[in-house]
């Protein structure tokens, strides 16, 4: 017999608590004394290198000093609480079996607490705080005028209280073709040099500024009276001034013939606030009207009106426009299109004034500015030179700039 059969042999047993364990035959193996270990160079001994794991051949378990850990096969579906072990706890773990087999080209899960798998998680622009105003957004106004269409269909609002409620948002104002001209300023703008545009006026019960009412009676405009809740509903503003024009939508077009000209193209500007005050400087420094691009805010939202002081209709404009189409189209009548862009390196002044008899500015989007493939089709980009600690100005304080000085450069070339 060889040497592998004259071994004792070992058989497993199974123990009344269930627990594997390894007998042997009454002779073992002997230890070896510590006269016996290997010398210097002998393979090192790797007994104490992982926490001093012990392996106790009569108890047949084996013992970790992190924690005495023990494994059991036959009730390794349950944990140590006793309670069944639940799958769905360690889904996307490291032992799930059940869970599809990774493919090349799989992008990894987002593994939360205890390897759980959550939904990828996107890295999203942070949410801006807008400043609190008094006037109301857009969502606002159309909730209310749904709120009287309601009430109206049950008869208790009248038909021409509807149509005025319907010029407060902007399909309203589309499909009307009117738009309402809220406070003081505007209302004596509009009287004065738009009669033509005014259908009627309307006022909140006390009114008192005689003056207005003596110029609204001379002009012959009708004028009507409303409940201070009634005057509540068609402002924009959470304080009404107690008056508010009623208007047909009409604009005038910029005339591209003449042998000088300075227009704006305006790329999805969509604060009505500052359109408004594009409107106004352009009036300010004799512009010879503005182009609105698609995207951009309508110059009858009721805020513009009122940004603008109501001077808008004397500004000569078209919107709702293709900027592409109609800048090919400007070019083709001489104008030179210029672009304001952060890393242009000349001011309008260095431009040779031959380009500055008819010119037409690109200004753009308050947050994004303006459109990369608009100004690749400029003539011209230009920067407005300022400290370095100040990166951009704001879209209006930008075009009343250049404005300024197109307007001494056009005074200059007569």
């Amino acid at each position: 017999m060889s040497e592998e059969e004259n071994k004792p042999k070992r058989t497993v047993r199974i123990t009344l608590d269930r627990k594997f364990g390894v007998s042997e035959a009454p002779e073992r193996r002997p230890r070896r004394n510590d006269d016996e270990r290997g010398s210097f160079g002998d393979k090192p001994s790797f007994r104490g290198d992982r926490g001093d794991r012990r392996f106790d051949r009569d108890r047949g378990d084996r013992r970790f000093d992190r924690g005495e850990r023990r494994f059991d096969r036959d009730n390794r579906d349950e944990n140590r609480e006793g309670r069944p072990f639940n799958r769905e706890e360690r889904r996307g773990g490291r032992f799930d079996r059940d869970r599809r087999p990774r493919r090349f080209g799989d992008k990894p899960f987002n593994r939360g607490p205890r390897g759980a798998m959550n939904a990828p998680v996107y890295r999203q622009r942070p949410e801006q705080k807008e400043a609190v105003d008094e006037n109301l957004d857009e969502a606002a106004l159309e909730a209310r005028a749904a709120q009287i269409e309601a009430v109206e269909d049950a008869g208790s609002t009248p038909p021409w209280f509807k149509r005025l409620i319907a010029c407060t948002t902007e399909k309203g104002r589309e499909r009307e073709g009117k738009f309402l001209g809220e406070g003081v300023h505007v209302v004596e703008e509009l009287v004065k040099h738009h009669r033509e545009l005014v259908i009627s006026v309307y006022v909140v019960e006390g009114f008192e500024n005689e003056e207005l009412i003596e110029a609204i009676n001379e002009a012959e405009i009708t004028l009507h009276t409303l409940t201070e809740d009634q005057m509540k509903r068609l402002s924009s503003t959470m304080t009404t001034q107690g008056i508010i024009a009623y208007c047909n939508i009409a604009s005038k077009k910029p005339v591209y013939e003449t042998s000088r000209s300075v227009l704006t193209l305006v790329d999805a500007v969509q604060d009505p606030g500052n359109l408004g005050t594009l409107f106004r400087t352009s009036l300010g420094f004799n512009s010879s009207g503005m182009i609105l691009g698609r995207g951009t805010v309508s110059p009858f939202n009721p805020k513009v009106v009122r940004g603008s002081s109501g001077t808008f209709l004397r500004v000569p404009f078209e919107f709702d426009v293709d900027l592409v189409d109609q800048i090919n189209f400007l070019r083709s009548k001489g104008y030179t299109i210029i672009a304001t862009d952060l890393h242009a390196k000349q001011s309008l002044r260095e431009i040779a004034p031959h380009k500055l008899r008819k010119m037409a500015f690109l200004v753009g989007n308050e947050g994004a500015g303006t459109n990369p493939y608009f100004i690749e089709l400029a003539d011209e980009t230009v920067k407005i030179p300022m400290s370095s600690e100040l990166e951009s100005l704001n879209v209006a304080v930008a075009h009343g700039i250049l404005s300024y000085e197109a307007a001494q450069i056009q005074e200059e070339l007569k």
